[in-house]
């Protein structure tokens, strides 16, 4: 709110509220982001080294993507905003098993190219640690077969940029009964842990390739956190409709672009009570839970 008092004799005045000001000089230290295409020129400065999603022609930078253009000191790289999962060390995955190769299975994790779990990678039904013999590979079907859902983590990455995963911890390992939800990977937020359980009795992973797993709180858990085996009982109907307006609610979120952790996982879901879990398939009923989502969030950040 601004106010200009103007007299006369005396030079105009104005007066902002404080928090105002705070916000101006916020956005003013803020360097604001730089949308580019392909072929844009980003800098024609000689100072700065070329980073991904850009080349350099003549002495001047340009994108070869389109994107927003990201600063580290020298270096000048640009994030594309639709993109494939570019995988790094000690990122969480949800991943699919499409293929069974000696020693290692492949899996689909979003990316360019499918990742490896080697045989060598993944805890024995168990718990044995002991070197994996040939009576093991020939059982690599029984543990993970086509099609077979996992979460896992990425151990290492080869020069052509595939990833190698493990399963060694026993959050990790085979998936049961759930929901799987595909997004961009660039909606999923960092954090410290992607694995969730959420206070309206669902519980969530989300991985940072993409693909997000909703699951009944409990049912991974029983099963050792993973590993091989997997819990087939009925879900009870509660417990299903919980996870399908967890389901919605992600979906209305990553669909209006909003980021994805936790705590706007859990404002979304509460701001979805004032519809039933079909409504939440409508457009309107989706960027009214993303907008009150993101009110919530700038309070927070107040």
């Amino acid at each position: 709110m601004k106010v200009l008092i103007i007299r006369p004799d005396i030079m105009p005045v104005d007066i902002s509220l404080a928090l105002e000001k705070k916000a101006r000089k916020n956005e003013a230290e803020r360097e604001p982001d730089q949308l580019v295409t392909p072929g844009d020129i980003i800098t024609r400065d000689t100072g700065y080294m070329r980073g991904h999603g850009s080349y350099m022609r003549d002495e001047v930078l340009y994108a070869s993507v389109a994107g927003i253009v990201d600063r580290v000191n020298k270096l000048i790289s640009v994030t594309p905003i639709k993109t494939r999962y570019n995988g790094e060390i000690g990122d969480v995955i949800v991943g699919r098993v499409v293929e069974v190769q000696q020693k290692r299975w492949k899996v689909d994790t979003n990316s360019r190219l499918d990742s490896a779990l080697l045989l060598s990678s993944v805890n024995l039904p168990g718990g044995e640690l002991r070197r994996r013999s040939a009576e093991d590979e020939l059982s690599m079907r029984r543990y993970l077969s086509e099609g077979d859902l996992i979460s896992a983590e990425v151990q290492s990455i080869y020069n052509d940029g595939s990833l190698s995963l493990h399963t060694r911890s026993l959050k990790y390992g085979k998936l049961g009964q759930g929901v799987l939800l595909k997004v961009s990977p660039s909606l999923v937020k960092r954090r410290k842990t992607h694995f969730h359980t959420l206070p309206f009795g669902a519980s969530i992973i989300l991985g940072n390739n993409g693909f997000i797993w909703i699951y009944q709180t409990g049912a991974e858990e029983e099963e050792g956190g993973g590993g091989f085996s997997v819990d087939l009982s009925v879900v009870q109907h509660g417990e299903r409709e919980v996870m399908a307006r967890l389901r919605n609610v992600v979906s209305a979120l990553a669909n209006n672009g909003a980021m994805l952790w936790d705590s706007s996982i859990i404002y979304g879901y509460e701001a979805s009570a004032k519809y039933s879990v079909t409504e939440l398939l409508s457009p309107d009923c989706m960027r009214d839970v993303a907008h009150l989502t993101r009110q919530r969030l700038q309070l927070d950040e107040e």
